[in-house]
């Protein structure tokens, strides 16, 4: 089985380390590194490239869920799931709408966490079926998405040619935050999960033509 590399971002020593003595006998997940707060978690993130982020949402510097965006936005982005004390269908939806592979109860076991893990490295949505039921019902319910604007439109088509944050940045002499910003903008007014799904989403509906 292979060996599920994870960055941890949690602000609280105490429930920080007892999480890795924990992942330290799990022989498919390693603990890469450990992070505090939202601007070290990018830093790890990029330093050592895991497969997946476990995020608390409660951070010093911020929202948790506002960082999902940014770490979806890397080159070598990695899967993450947020952990939180309020799993509600309202938080889910900002997640999977942030491009997150799913929630965790900050009351679920380890051997629960483990197991969220491996689900959502292989590619899997991580919530409870009720709950996952809800936030389908929350994004397929809204009103016709907002119009795109001139700018989000070519952010899109730039992706859609396979560019980068970073070369769209240059492309369009933007700052790295505003090119993120546009495209998140995009995904939740096209109720996508991802910016490959706002691109397919955008060409069938004709918006980047």
């Amino acid at each position: 089985m292979p060996v599920i590399r994870v960055v941890l971002v949690e602000d609280h020593d105490m429930v920080a380390e007892a999480m890795e003595l924990v992942f330290a006998g799990i022989g498919d997940i390693d603990l890469a590194a450990r992070a505090g707060s939202m601007a070290a978690a990018v830093r790890e993130v990029e330093l050592v490239n895991p497969d997946l982020v476990v995020l608390d949402r409660r951070l010093p510097d911020g929202d948790g869920i506002e960082l999902i965006g940014r770490l979806r936005e890397l080159p070598a982005a990695p899967k993450v799931l947020l952990l939180t004390a309020e799993v509600s269908a309202a938080v889910a939806t900002r997640v999977v709408e942030a491009g997150g592979s799913g929630v965790v109860a900050k009351t679920a076991g380890l051997d629960q966490l483990a197991d969220a893990i491996r689900r959502a490295a292989a590619g899997e949505m991580v919530f409870d079926a009720v709950l996952l039921g809800e936030v389908i019902d929350r994004l397929s319910g809204r009103a016709a998405p907002a119009e795109l604007t001139t700018r989000e439109r070519e952010i899109l088509r730039l992706f859609a040619e396979g560019a980068t944050v970073e070369e769209i940045t240059q492309r369009l002499h933007l700052a790295r935050n505003t090119v993120r910003n546009h495209a998140q903008r995009a995904l939740v007014k096209l109720g996508a999960h991802s910016r490959l799904e706002a691109v397919a989403i955008a060409r069938r509906r004709g918006l980047l033509d």
